[in-house]
């Protein structure tokens, strides 16, 4: 395969990831903040990264929330939506970056390692952009917020991404439609 037509599969799949991201949420929307909770657009983004690469997880990851925010006016701009773009930016830099970095096509401890290491960056980032937004705001976020945002009410998510997203990547991988075949 040459390399223009790699560059197409992996822009055509990160389309896909995104698309999977912008309409997953609305599955979700009857339930009570189950966007924060469920955190159904983490999970195509993650996928992304690990299998087509890190340059594209992160592409998907800004796209999947400035979509879902212009098309389904979810998650709200401001704070929130501004924060999460750079969330799931992170989120698939990052997981692409430590998929490759730790060797982990077709080997499940690395993979789950990389997913964890991807999982608390992208958090942080969060954490991160939440402080300076809040700041911008004259508010303080702190500790005690967003370690319940991100660690406590996200624990339903945080479990159905560790339960679902390896055995995805590893069968995405099997049929070589990603970047890592």
């Amino acid at each position: 395969m040459t390399s223009q037509n790699i560059r197409v599969k992996n822009l055509v799949m990160a389309a896909l990831f995104t698309a999977i991201g912008v309409v997953l949420p609305q599955a979700f929307h009857m339930i009570p903040n189950a966007g924060s909770i469920i955190l159904p657009m983490h999970i195509p983004v993650l996928i992304c990264g690990m299998t087509v690469g890190g340059f594209y997880g992160a592409i998907a990851g800004a796209l999947t929330v400035s979509l879902s925010i212009l098309i389904n006016g979810m998650p709200p701009l401001f704070p929130t939506g501004v924060c999460m773009i750079v969330e799931l930016a992170v989120y698939g830099l990052v997981s692409g970056v430590a998929y490759k970095a730790l060797g982990c096509r077709m080997n499940r401890k690395r993979t789950y390692a990389a997913l964890i290491i991807a999982m608390l960056a992208g958090r942080a980032a969060n954490g991160l952009a939440m402080t300076a937004a809040m700041g911008m705001a004259g508010k303080a976020y702190t500790l005690q917020a967003f370690l319940t945002a991100a660690f406590v009410t996200a624990l339903p998510g945080i479990i159905i991404q560790l339960v679902l997203i390896p055995p995805v990547v590893m069968a995405l991988e099997k049929t070589h439609l990603t970047a890592n075949a």
